[in-house]
């Protein structure tokens, strides 16, 4: 090294000089991003060195780090994972409760408003046949249940009482095929019977091909088969086709929607009316008829009920039957066979009724055109009644005609040889 520097002492002096005037200009001088020269020099200098030493220290002394730690890693993703599992199932178990608590809670303001007696049970089996759909529940003839009592959910019907134990009771779904119950539909108010598939859909059958029944109506029960009490919703039509003789009608039973794990059994049930249909939104406000009256004559009292949705001439004749119960006190589906109807011919407003409750009297007006010493055949015919509409019959009665007075009848006419013909006078009749 002494020889080096003794024998290219200049050569080392001015390279030493030259490096160092090259660091003083690179720490003066910037680039375009104000960063000096010296320091983009260093950094291009080292980064390769420090890229070799990094891999080195990767495949060597990391590689046995990063396996002690993915140890303690492996460790703690399962315990991880047995936490997420207990979660999970623990979640399902508050699902579960709290579907049953809000079960229970409709069921009993379902008993509270419900006018007939009932008493709340829990599936606690199902049945072991094959194509049956039976189940059993936790209440049986010591809590009162017996044979042939009535199932139903506050969203329907589920079925009826097969068989009733001291403890528990078999009861067949609306499902079972051997299942029959009476409905009614709620628009139309038509009559079937509703029979169970073996699968979710129910067939309502024994309904002609000419009975309206549309898709979307609701059924309802109607009580004839002396099960159900009249006026339980059975489910929304989702299908109808016209058959041989009778309508294919499919309905999905609302009561079997979400399964069946809480029911009611009807210990005494109670007839209700079948509910009318869908009102309007009561978001959307709709206002009230607008009264016109007349110049000179005094407006109509408003009616003390809202008008109906659906003003039609039926729905108007229906209020004035249900208005004619009311004030003769007869409930309309409630009356024992043979019962005596209410007497319509007391409706106002319905041809051939009278507001006094007798039947308006009907007078044979005299012919205008018979006079007296008029024979008959010369008479003129008396013209045709003219048919009274129906508002007449409202009108005050008017008095009582006289009968038409009795014509004798005419004269044989003799001839004589010379072609006169002459009279005879009228026979005397005793009166």
């Amino acid at each position: 090294m002494d020889f080096f520097l003794s024998r290219y002492r200049n050569l080392t002096v001015l390279v030493i000089v030259i490096v160092a005037q090259l660091v003083l200009i690179a720490y003066q001088v910037k680039t375009n991003h104000d960063v000096p020269l010296i320091r983009v020099w260093a950094v291009t200098a080292v980064t390769p060195v420090e890229q070799v030493l990094e891999v080195v220290r990767r495949y060597t002394w990391g590689f046995v780090e990063d396996y002690f730690v993915l140890l303690n890693v492996k460790g703690q993703n399962d315990r991880l994972k047995r936490e997420n599992g207990d979660l999970k199932l623990e979640n399902h178990y508050l699902k579960s409760e709290l579907s049953t608590a809000d079960r229970a809670r409709s069921l009993a303001v379902f008993q509270t408003h419900s006018q007939s007696k009932t008493v709340a049970a829990r599936v606690i089996g199902n049945g072991t046949g094959a194509n049956s759909k039976v189940v059993f529940v936790d209440r049986g003839s010591a809590s009162g249940v017996e044979s042939g009592m009535a199932v139903i959910t506050p969203d329907g019907i589920v079925g009826k009482v097969v068989d009733a134990y001291p403890t528990a009771s078999l009861v067949m779904l609306v499902a079972d095929p051997t299942f029959a119950a009476g409905v009614i539909s709620q628009k139309n108010h038509v009559h079937g019977t509703l029979k169970g598939q073996g699968h979710a859909e129910c067939l309502v059958d024994y309904v002609q091909n000419e009975e309206p029944v549309d898709v979307g109506e609701w059924f309802y029960t109607s009580g004839d088969d002396r099960i159900f009490p009249r006026g339980f919703p059975v489910g929304q039509v989702r299908a109808v086709r016209n058959g041989k003789v009778f309508k294919e009608i499919y309905i999905t039973p609302s009561g079997m929607q979400g399964g069946v794990d809480e029911v009611l059994v009807v210990l005494d049930g109670v007839h209700q009316e079948i509910p009318d249909g869908q009102a309007p939104s009561p978001d959307y406000k709709i206002l009230a008829l607008p009264s016109n009256p007349t110049a000179g004559a005094p407006a109509q009292p408003e009616p003390s009920t809202p008008p109906s949705f659906l003003a039609t001439d039926a729905d108007r004749l229906r209020q004035q039957y249900k208005q004619a119960g009311t004030e003769q006190n007869h409930v309309f589906g409630e009356g024992v066979p043979g019962s005596k109807p209410p007497d319509f011919t007391k409706i106002p407003g319905i041809r051939g009724s009278n507001t006094n409750g007798s039947p308006s009297a009907s007078a044979t007006a005299p012919n205008p055109g018979a006079t007296a010493g008029t024979p008959p055949s010369q008479q003129v015919p008396p013209k045709p009644p003219v048919a009274k509409p129906a508002d007449a019959a409202t009108a005050p009665a008017k008095p009582k005609a006289a009968p038409p007075r009795v014509q004798p009848p005419p004269a044989p006419v003799e001839s004589d040889d010379a072609g006169s013909e002459e009279p005879k006078p009228p026979a005397a009749t005793n009166p």
